[in-house]
């Protein structure tokens, strides 16, 4: 049975990136789909490469509080998104509607409900965001990331299906020619360090202070940065004594994933999935500002399992830092190698294709 899904996924990078991927296997299962995403730039930039895809645009915000005097022009946006939503998921002749959360996606699903298609909404993180908490109680059925979150959603139809990824992040590349790809050395361990696409300023700062440190155990460093502390950081390296790579962003993020020994990250969900494609043993350092601090309960669940080791960010000293890469690097890596288990044992790789299943089976 080939289907037909409307996938409301923009607004961030954590819910369009995963949407595309479902998009991606659904045409490689014979399916159809629509993405809608947000009218923000970062979405215009993110779609392209993907011309085989069908994308339209719907004007979404993310809802105020109730009392909050912006309820108003978000009432009056939210109506005109709605009817929009109507018209392209009834012209698609839509079997489902797939929300990746978020408020993109919250009136293609009341949409999706009006026409007669099955509604299901995919969350994640380990505890779900307000949309999604919202359009669960009009859902046929929920599909999760990790099955941490299954207790806030009692009595509804739940699939643990994991986080989708697109094609290109699971590719692992040969170890030496992603070193070569970074212009670093074989024969050192290599520490990635991510804070995400706005960097994270401690962390940062914290790495650049803990060099000398890491240069003494003989590890060398892909750190992205960020755009706003680029400039600072690379003149932090400047004097360092060890090879490393320091960028804005990575564009190739499955080259820097194969070159890596270990990690210091984020811990974002599609992150987080990532990491643990790749079995990367990962130092997570949660975004304090993360909605319902959903980033520290992410950790926990990573922690808990042995795959990872979590830093607060009030905590992240560079003699924190330096003190766990040394733990992880004694004894020959030891504790590396338990930890890159216990991560590929985390990893859901064909979470994609796991969802098209669960929502072709729900639509028979």
């Amino acid at each position: 049975m080939a289907i037909r899904i409307v996938i409301a996924c923009g607004g961030t990078g954590g819910h369009l990136f995963p949407g595309i991927a479902v998009a991606e296997a659904l045409r490689a299962q014979g399916g159809e789909s629509l993405v809608l995403i947000s009218e923000k730039e970062i979405d215009a930039l993110a779609i392209k490469g993907y011309d085989d895809l069908c994308f339209e645009t719907v004007p979404a915000m993310a809802m105020p509080r109730l009392l909050s005097p912006k309820m108003i022009p978000f009432s009056l946006r939210f109506l005109r998104t709605l009817l929009r939503c109507n018209r392209i998921v009834s012209a698609f002749k839509a079997d489902a509607v797939l929300g990746m959360g978020g408020f993109t996606s919250l009136a293609p699903l009341m949409a999706g409900r009006r026409h007669g298609a099955k509604v299901f909404i995919h969350e994640s993180n380990a505890f779900p965001g307000k949309a999604n908490r919202i359009a669960a109680r009009g859902a046929d059925s929920v599909l999760l990331g990790l099955s941490a979150c299954r207790r806030y959603f009692p009595g509804k139809d739940v699939d643990v299906v994991g986080t989708p990824l697109r094609k290109l992040m699971c590719q692992k590349h040969d170890k030496a020619s992603a070193l070569a790809h970074f212009g670093l050395e074989e024969g050192r361990k290599t520490l990635l360090v991510m804070g995400g696409s706005q960097g994270a300023r401690g962390l940062n700062q914290a790495i650049t202070g803990a060099l000398e440190h890491i240069s003494a155990l003989g590890m060398q460093v892909i750190h992205l940065t960020g755009p706003a502390d680029l400039d600072s950081i690379r003149a932090g390296y400047s004097h360092a004594s060890l090879p490393y790579f320091v960028s804005a962003f990575c564009h190739e993020m499955h080259q820097a994933y194969s070159a890596a020994d270990v990690a210091i990250a984020r811990s974002g969900a599609s992150s987080l999935a990532e990491l643990s494609v790749f079995a990367l043993p990962t130092i997570l350092v949660p975004f304090p500002h993360a909605a319902d601090d959903h980033q520290t309960l992410n950790a926990q669940v990573y922690t808990k399992s042995g795959a990872a080791e979590m830093l607060k960010e009030k905590d992240i000293e560079s003699r924190s830092i330096g003190m766990l890469l040394q733990e992880f690097t004694k004894n020959n890596g030891a504790v590396l190698t338990e930890m890159s288990s216990a991560m590929d044992a985390m990893a859901i790789r064909n979470a994609a294709e796991n969802i098209c299943k669960s929502i072709e089976m729900r639509c028979r």
